[in-house]
């Protein structure tokens, strides 16, 4: 366990607090040679929390119980449950609902009729998919590393683990005194074939009383409507989910980019608390791939109120701008310390990471500086 969990812990509240009073108002290495730290925009609006991605993905498989469980003795203040439905509405933990390339199912006869293509969010996808399978069924699968060539060393967990339930890792959660920041996985999609994902969601949180607006938990998704739905049924903060290109699924001709101006951002105010941004957004690369100065995202969104956290932060190279790696290997570890103290020194509010015992030290070292 990290020196950090329990001052951050605190930053947990804080946040949660300040954004919804937002929203009702409206390891250590030095840098690479050459690297070129962004310069400060400003400081975080509040004090910057670390979210386990997926848990500690970069030592982990994905979304299993030991991931979660290694984020937070890492010293992530929330953990992060992508969420997607089971055929009999149960929210589970898949980073899609395709589950050929995280788990065991293709070595499973009795589901090969189940293989099948579908079209999520205009895109033909090719494999098995949660809604097709009960939660009984899922049981008897088993996780397994989704970048083996990237993290060989995770495949040496493959098949010890089974597909959490969002029940279980809110469990985990509140036995760890952590937060939760689930991710609603194409809402529309499920909304389409009857297994909606806001109202098991909601009912998750008051079952286990962390639905009000000063629990630990914040709600994200990369689409719009289901935050609008949410604002609506669960005191929680919510964070807008934006990616350096493209758009929400639900508003076909409304751009990521546009929701990041000024105006955007005050839209995005009048139903989240928050921003949840691709690194390019907020550190634009150039040409070279390297990284310069901090966009104008991170205090304009704390001119309407809201927090920005950023993701994702991965140790290996090829998740890097060129300014952070370290030798030519594309899956070595570059500096990510280095990588997060340009975040940090940029103004965001929290930070997700693969690799938390990383970024912890860094806003150790920050917080032990101030």
């Amino acid at each position: 366990m990290t020196s950090r969990k329990t001052p951050h812990l605190r930053g947990v509240a804080t946040t949660a607090a300040l954004a919804l009073a937002a929203s009702l108002a409206a390891v250590t290495t030095s840098a690479p040679a050459g690297a070129a730290p962004a310069a400060a925009a400003e400081p975080s609006l509040v004090e910057p929390v670390l979210i386990g991605h997926r848990g500690a993905s970069g030592y982990r498989p994905e979304h299993t119980l030991a991931a979660y469980e290694l984020a937070i003795e890492q010293g992530a203040d929330y953990i992060e449950p992508d969420l997607v439905s089971t055929r009999d509405g149960v929210l589970v933990a898949r980073h899609e609902n395709e589950i050929g390339g995280t788990t065991d199912v293709a070595d499973h006869p009795e589901f090969a009729d189940r293989r099948t293509t579908k079209v999520i969010d205009g895109r033909p996808v090719t494999g098995w998919f949660t809604e097709d399978f009960t939660y009984r069924e899922l049981r008897t699968l088993r996780a397994k590393e989704r970048l083996p060539q990237v993290r060989p060393d995770n495949t040496a967990y493959d098949g010890e683990e089974r597909i959490p339930t969002l029940d279980q890792v809110i469990k985990l959660a509140r036995r760890e005194g952590v937060g939760v920041y689930p991710e609603t996985k194409h809402p529309t999609y499920f909304d389409s074939i009857g297994l909606s994902l806001e109202e098991p969601l909601v009912a998750a949180l008051e079952k286990r009383k962390w639905a009000d607006a000063d629990d630990p938990v914040i709600i994200q998704s990369f689409e719009v409507t289901n935050l609008r739905d949410l604002d609506t049924m669960v005191d929680v903060p919510l964070a807008q989910l934006v990616d350096a290109s493209g758009g929400p699924a639900d508003l076909p001709g409304t751009t990521y980019a546009s929701m990041v101006t000024p105006a955007g951002l005050a839209a995005i105010a009048t139903y989240a608390d928050g921003v949840g941004a691709a690194k390019n957004v907020v550190l634009p690369r150039d040409a070279a791939g390297r990284t310069g100065a901090p966009s104008s995202l991170v205090p304009d969104a704390h001119d309407e109120g809201l927090v920005v956290h950023v993701w994702t932060l991965r140790r290996e190279n090829q998740f890097m701008a060129t300014n952070f790696r370290l030798g030519t290997d594309p899956d070595a570890p570059g500096d990510l310390a280095a990588e997060a103290r340009a975040f940090l020194d940029a103004g965001v509010d929290g930070i997700f990471s693969d690799n938390p015992d990383v970024v912890a030290q860094v806003m150790d070292e920050t917080t032990s500086q101030e």
